[in-house]
């Protein structure tokens, strides 16, 4: 596309609702098709939220769009309904791919998938999920569902790239290309992908980018792909207001003692628990069960059908507490979560906000607790700066102490003549034995926390629509005979 277009100098729709180009606060003021209304009126929605306001008419108008808004708060139909709306109101060929939907992981690409049947359930749209982790009958149900032509392909990069490769898939006739969480993509490493699948598109097409934050290398993709977009930012890098947000600044070894302090203020009922690694949270999973409480994991050891059957149970409730890796920070569409905890602070701050963001949803009340060991003190000071506020301390539990301030800052600074340099002997300080082990746990740490990276994913939350309808009455009833029932948005 226009790679001189400097996102900079984009488009952006003003903050102010009365400002914006064809603002509104119900969807049926907006010019979606009665379909999509009809499948909105039996799933209850009814108000916009602030992205899908102010998203929803310049992509009717088909302008290429770049989203910056956090994971909760309505992306997703942001972009779905006026698509929708677009391949029933303008012609398509029935035999392309007419719009390809790329996410980062196969959870995120199954959670759309699930709401796209929901919003398009009036409708004939033909729609293919492309993910990786399957059998070869699942490959063989995408290869014969491309082949045959789809009006919506969701799909991960990596199992698309495959497709591409066999020449199961034409992406030549592409009309519309949507990047969501594309942060996440290029921190996952799928730049060059990207890139290969966009050679592969038209010139001429509608590209919509999602991310939760705009740094340079998203900047430096929208200018390769996109033209002229509408920019359009919403609570950019913020938590939800009510989340009430708690840190322990504690030893790394009074860590378990303060969760289970925790949990003792309140019966612990549906909260995830983060933690750095996959080996915490094994051992997190254990102790945990140890101590009697009502647990499971989730982390990239378990396989497909594992990482469902736990999703599914902690759905269902029969699961109160679910230790993870940063593998459900993103894509988990589940909107009653009462706490999160961190048992270690991330070091990237961004990803503090979306393991916060899974608690606090669809105008609830949450928790967010972070335990802040002697190595943890460099990645609150990165989450307080990016909040641009101190966060709440909490008082420890009684009989735990303090760390000292030499721990506190990493154990870098020495008090007096002591523990400098070597002996006759030749071995190390204390100090320097100490400060060489602690180099070592955290590259042990850092190499587990990478091997979390690859994308996973669980069974989603069934779509509200899901269930068959027998009326069709939905575009009658609303010309004022709507029940008087609390209206929702589509989250």
């Amino acid at each position: 596309m226009n790679s001189e277009t400097n996102i900079n100098d984009a488009a952006v729709l003003p903050e102010n609702p009365e400002e914006a180009v064809r603002e509104a606060t119900s969807f049926y003021d907006l010019p979606l098709h009665d379909d999509v209304l009809d499948a909105l009126y039996d799933m209850r929605f009814d108000r916009c939220t602030p992205v899908q306001e102010k998203c929803i008419p310049p992509l009717l108008e088909g302008r290429d769009l770049i989203g910056i808004a956090q994971t909760g708060t309505g992306k997703t139909a942001a972009y779905l309904l006026p698509l929708l709306t677009l391949l029933r109101t303008r012609e398509h060929p029935t035999d392309a791919v007419n719009c390809l939907i790329m996410a980062p992981t196969r959870e995120l690409a199954r959670q759309i998938d699930q709401a796209m049947q929901g919003f398009a359930y009036y409708m004939n749209i033909n729609g293919v999920a492309v993910y990786g982790g399957n059998d070869g009958v699942r490959y063989e149900q995408e290869r014969r569902g491309l082949t045959r032509g789809a009006d919506v392909v969701i799909a991960t990069p990596g199992r698309l790239i495959t497709h591409l490769s066999l020449g199961t898939l034409d992406l030549s006739r592409t009309t519309h290309f949507v990047l969501d969480e594309a942060d996440r993509m290029l921190d996952m490493g799928f730049s060059e992908d990207i890139m290969q699948i966009v050679k592969c598109l038209p010139k001429e097409r509608q590209t919509i980018l999602f991310s939760a934050t705009m740094p340079e290398k998203i900047n430096a993709l929208a200018r390769d792909i996109m033209h002229d977009p509408v920019e359009v930012r919403i609570a950019v890098s913020k938590p939800a207001e009510k989340i009430d947000q708690r840190v322990f600044i504690c030893k790394e070894h009074d860590k378990f003692t303060i969760l289970k302090h925790i949990f003792s203020l309140k019966k612990p009922e549906r909260v995830i628990v983060f933690a750095s690694s996959k080996i915490k949270v094994k051992e997190m999973n254990i102790n945990l069960l140890k101590a009697g409480y009502n647990v499971a994991a989730m982390h990239s050891d378990l396989d497909q059908k594992e990482r469902d059957e736990v999703m599914n149970k902690f759905k269902a409730r029969q699961i109160d507490i679910l230790v993870a890796t940063d593998i459900v920070a993103r894509g988990i569409d589940i909107d009653d979560i009462t706490m999160v905890v961190n048992f270690d602070a991330p070091r990237d701050p961004e990803d503090y906000v979306h393991r916060i963001g899974r608690t606090a949803r669809a105008g609830r009340e949450g928790k967010a607790y972070t335990l802040v060991g002697e190595k943890d003190r460099p990645a609150l000071a990165s989450i307080e700066r990016l909040l641009e506020e101190k966060v709440q301390r909490e008082a420890l539990p009684e009989g735990l102490e303090q760390p000292s301030a030499a721990a506190s800052g990493g154990g870098r600074e020495r008090k007096g003549g002591r523990g400098k340099g070597r002996g006759r002997s030749g071995n190390r300080s204390r100090n320097g034995r100490k400060q060489q082990g602690e180099k070592q746990a955290q590259k042990r740490d850092n190499a587990s926390a990478a091997s979390d990276a690859a994308p996973l994913s669980s069974k989603e939350q069934a779509s509200k629509g899901k269930s068959r309808r027998h009326h069709r009455g939905g575009r009658h009833r609303r010309k004022g005979n709507a029940p008087q029932s609390e209206a929702v948005s589509a989250e």
